[in-house]
């Protein structure tokens, strides 16, 4: 009898304790290479030049100036090409950006880091992220999701591919071994993950459960360029096919992950930073055009409260983006005296190569000043494409799309 009652107050006790531990939540990024991210760990200290990002840099790093380590917010991180995908994990840190070896810290962060931190912040209590990128991946081919169907070749893309001599179906056959490639990789990682979370998180007790809480997609670049799938970009409607396969992804991620109430955070393309900013007129209707189709989805009526829209171009940093601006003038500056531009200092041709480049360094240090040389030097190391590789946009980038998380679940 002493026993009986031993065992049913353990039992009480086991399911009161369990009844108390919160599911783990859990965070899935999903996208191509700014998901991954490109902003080096030396990019961090110019940070602290700024009152809107300095707090942010507080976040980032120890008392000693190191990248932090957060105890509470495990990550594992599945990327790489063809011939070399792997998985990286462990403890939120710097590191878990762009990589060459999946397994090894690339130097590099993408949202990731600042994502986890505020989340933490904000619940206060463990999480775990869970995140898929490749570089130069597109939704209307290698993400493309089940319901959106098989992809549709555009009347101009048929014209192209008999100018080409390739048939129609031969051109269909490949593009259905590329299509959705991603999207199952994500989901095959996703489940592996879950299936044994303590191999990644090994403080988690498989008695408190898990919630998939929220999905980040933070992807673009590949299909604003491409004009061939998108033959009216520019135009109003121009790029509503990817609205319609995000919608689709949107849908077809919660059912396949059974996870229906997961709240979805969509970030917009902000590269260039704000259109009102830009120095040519020339791409304002196609990056405008594409902001909006990436950011409609959030509007419909079934996504009212469960998907938000993270516009990322006013994190570009502007200052970068002026000294490009004047390193552009340069290299036109350059171009002209080697024509021998009627315009220009060479228009006689008399100018030799050393004489060029005395003329381009002083006509350089008018434009560009130390200042300028030194912060584009700390504060930049990646290519316009990827936000200048800037950890100050980055970081804002990260915190913006935990905010956006966070005001959903609220």
């Amino acid at each position: 009898m002493r026993l009986a009652i031993t065992h049913a107050l353990l039992v009480v006790a086991f399911c009161v304790c369990s009844a108390d531990a919160k599911p783990l939540k859990v965070y899935v990024l999903c996208g191509q290479s700014n998901m991954e991210g490109h902003a080096q760990i030396r990019t961090f200290g110019v940070m602290a030049q700024d009152p809107v990002t300095a707090p942010i840099l507080k976040e980032m790093v120890d008392a000693d100036g190191n990248p932090r380590v957060c105890d509470d917010v495990w990550i594992s991180y599945f990327t790489g090409g063809r011939d070399n995908m792997g998985e990286g994990f462990g403890k939120l840190t710097a590191g878990y950006g762009a990589r060459r070896n999946p397994a090894e810290s690339g130097g590099k962060i993408g949202p990731e880091f600042t994502f986890g931190i505020y989340m933490h912040k904000a619940l206060n209590e463990p999480i775990l992220i869970i995140k898929t990128a490749w570089g130069g991946k597109s939704i209307h081919t290698d993400f493309r999701p089940p319901s959106a169907g098989p992809y549709v070749f555009n009347e101009q893309e048929i014209a192209n591919l008999k100018k080409r001599g390739k048939s129609l179906d031969e051109a269909k056959r490949e593009k259905a071994e590329r299509t959705g490639v991603y999207y199952r990789l994500m989901l095959k990682h996703v489940r592996h993950v879950l299936s044994d979370i303590k191999r990644v998180y090994p403080d988690y007790k498989p008695t408190q459960g898990y919630e998939l809480a929220g999905f980040v997609w933070f992807q673009g670049w590949n299909d604003m360029v491409a004009s061939g799938t998108y033959p009216n970009r520019g135009k109003p409607g121009g790029y509503d096919a990817y609205s319609e396969c995000l919608a689709h992804f949107i849908r077809d991620v919660r059912k396949d992950l059974k996870a229906p109430g997961m709240k979805f955070v969509i970030g917009v393309m902000g590269t260039g930073g704000p259109l009102d900013k830009y120095v040519s007129q020339r791409y304002v209707p196609i990056h405008g055009s594409f902001r909006e189709a990436m950011a409609a989805p959030a509007s419909l009526p079934q996504f009212k409260g469960n998907v938000a829209a993270v516009r990322t171009a006013p994190f570009w940093d502007m200052r970068l983006q002026e000294i490009e601006n004047k390193q552009s003038k340069v290299k036109q500056m350059a171009g002209f005296l080697k024509s021998k531009h009627k315009d220009y200092a060479n228009k006689d041709g008399k100018m030799d190569a050393k004489a060029q480049k005395a003329y381009l360094d002083e006509y350089r240090g008018k434009l560009i000043s130390a200042e300028d040389e030194a912060y584009a030097k700390a504060g930049r190391s990646n290519a316009g494409y990827h936000y200048f590789g800037s950890a100050k946009t980055m970081s804002q980038i990260g915190k913006a799309f935990a905010e956006a998380m966070i005001a959903m679940q609220k």
